[in-house]
């Protein structure tokens, strides 16, 4: 995978990957933070309104648990306002860049080795089964709700049933690009994809099947809380999206400068 020349790094290397996968990240960060803060936020606010109209009716035995828990060790009160801006920047900027590094380095991985697949095809490749594995597949079972709706006391035991998807989604993932590779020496392209998607597919459907459902919300507006899932999931797009297409534009530059360099020291050894 490398290109190299006299007095120059390498091109196609893991750590030119990486420094263009944290950048597609970063701006993936900041525009899913627009998204959300757009689209998500003021259903989050509905839904503290609720809670906190809620809140009017508890005993005094029940507000005081509460404010005890609050009043824990190590408990900091963040306000609304902060948590809605810088708060929610910080957190889609740091994980976009977790992401595109990732992305990055996986794509690193399986360029030139995934049959006639350019490296762009397989950067958008890489992309698109993450934005699968690890974002629609998860949330197709346990699908987001507002920070202030739930049972506070099942929150570990949520958490568990969700990585716990997530961790059989994305081993599938990888186990069905393996298998897709290996069923390109006896099927065609389309044969071998549709195979391997099948087996993936499978795998999650039972893995999904065994793990408990998700937790009902009892009487919690269906409108509010549809308009948060509805928001989350153009977040998680817009984040992959831009990862993928940035990703692929300056993976796809990177390939054609290296290339270009290859055919030019090609020709001088020719001459």
């Amino acid at each position: 995978m490398d290109s190299q020349v006299p007095g120059r790094k390498p091109a196609l290397t893991p750590a030119a990957f990486l420094v263009r996968g944290l950048l597609a990240g970063l701006l993936a960060g900041l525009i899913a933070f627009a998204v959300a803060f757009a689209f998500g936020e003021p259903h989050v606010d509905d839904a503290i309104a609720l809670e906190e109209a809620a809140a009017a009716h508890l005993t005094h035995e029940e507000v005081a648990a509460e404010e005890a828990a609050a009043a824990e060790p190590g408990m900091v009160e963040i306000s609304r306002e902060r948590q809605k801006s810088w708060g929610l920047l910080t957190g889609t900027a740091a994980v976009g860049t977790a992401l595109g590094g990732l992305v990055a380095l996986a794509s690193a991985a399986v360029v030139g080795r995934l049959g006639r697949l350019s490296a762009r095809g397989a950067t958008l490749l890489v992309a698109g089964a993450g934005f699968v594995a690890v974002a629609l597949v998860p949330f197709l079972k346990y699908p987001a709700t507002p920070p202030a709706v739930g049972d506070p006391d099942t929150i570990n035991g949520r958490t568990v049933e969700y990585f716990a998807l997530l961790l059989v989604s994305v081993l599938a993932a990888i186990a069905a690009v393996v298998i897709g590779r290996r069923l390109l020496t006896r099927f065609d392209g389309v044969t071998a994809t549709l195979v391997a998607a099948a087996g993936y597919v499978a795998v999650v459907s039972v893995a999904g099947l065994l793990l408990p459902g998700p937790e009902s919300l009892g009487s919690f507006p269906a409108d509010t809380l549809w308009s948060f899932r509805r928001a989350s999931v153009l977040t998680l797009a817009s984040l992959w999206a831009t990862i993928a297409v940035v990703l692929t534009i300056l993976v796809g530059r990177l390939h054609d400068a290296a290339t270009a360099d290859a055919e030019r020291r090609a020709l001088a050894a020719s001459l």
